[in-house]
């Protein structure tokens, strides 16, 4: 084999060794070895989503906000947060429900501590308002079905409002969800809100919020969870379970739904006469897909 064959030869292979040939005389060859290890890659780019491209919205909440602090401290709210109330909660439903939606208001119940289900046998709403106000209930939840499915959610704050009208999809009963846990205890919740940024989706916190009671028991693990993710509200119902010191594992144990809010009322419950805070206008608000309102 001749000098310059070799020579070519010995290159390849140091180039895949990581060593660098110098040019000598054809009978004089050395080498001079370096590192891969010196050049650094790029810095990975931030991946674009539609939830970090969001349009800014005016009224996002600052929580050092003087004027958001005093809203908070005068809404109709103010008396849970300031403990001098205790959430009382009435679950009813549309006329004549049915089984799935019967199914899913008596478990929805397990979910919200002191609730109770009271079926509205063709009573109006109106009627019934006044006579949750009389028996202390802070909360009225109304549940709508079309088909035999559960499709809607009123949730209506007492005595003095506001009321909030929801879409409601993507329903699971207990017994739809794999790898469920066992039947939820008693023991009252702790509770997530996660992503209502805006003061509308404060607004809507602040009702989920005062459906459960200030001090959640612990020792029971179970958390229900308000999950805002591109103004679709997901709610889900887990229990953590502690498989280790470091290991943490949940198990969800239902039901589960989703919610699109549709309108916001002052007051409560008000079809005709109703003032309306916010409703949601399908061709004016929706113009651009990374616009939200929660």
């Amino acid at each position: 084999m001749s000098v310059k064959i070799l020579k070519n030869q010995i290159q390849l292979n140091l180039a895949q060794t990581g060593c660098l040939l110098v040019s000598k005389p054809s009978h004089e060859l050395e080498f001079c070895f370096f590192s891969r290890t010196t050049a650094k890659a790029p810095p990975k780019a931030i991946p674009k989503t539609i939830e970090n491209q969001r349009v800014y919205d005016e009224t996002t909440v600052d929580p050092n906000d003087e004027e958001v602090a005093f809203d908070e401290a005068t809404d109709e709210f103010a008396p849970y947060f300031n403990r001098q109330t205790v959430p009382k909660i009435l679950i009813t439903t549309s006329d004549r429900p049915r089984g799935r939606t019967v199914r899913f208001c008596e478990q929805l119940s397990t979910v919200i501590p002191n609730s109770h289900v009271y079926y509205r046998r063709g009573l109006a709403l109106k009627r019934i308002i006044p006579q949750c106000i009389a028996r202390d209930f802070t909360d009225l939840i109304v549940i709508n079905e079309d088909r035999k499915i559960p499709n809607g959610l009123v949730l209506s704050h007492l005595p003095d409002g506001p009321t909030a009208h929801f879409r409601m999809s993507s329903v699971r009963l207990r017994k739809e969800i794999k790898r469920k846990g066992k039947e939820p205890t008693e023991h009252v919740p702790e509770v997530i809100l996660n992503n209502f940024t805006t003061r509308l989706g404060h607004s809507i916190g602040r009702m989920f919020a005062s459906l459960f009671p200030h001090d959640p028991q612990f020792i029971g693990r179970q958390v229900a969870t308000f999950h805002n993710q591109r103004d679709y509200i997901f709610f889900r119902f887990h229990r953590y379970i502690f498989k280790s010191e470091k290991k943490v594992g949940i198990q969800e144990l239902g039901p589960r739904f989703t919610l699109k809010l549709r309108s916001l009322q002052k007051g409560t419950f008000d079809s005709k006469f109703g003032e309306y805070e916010w409703i949601h206008k399908r061709r004016e608000m929706d113009t651009s897909r990374r616009k939200f309102h929660l």
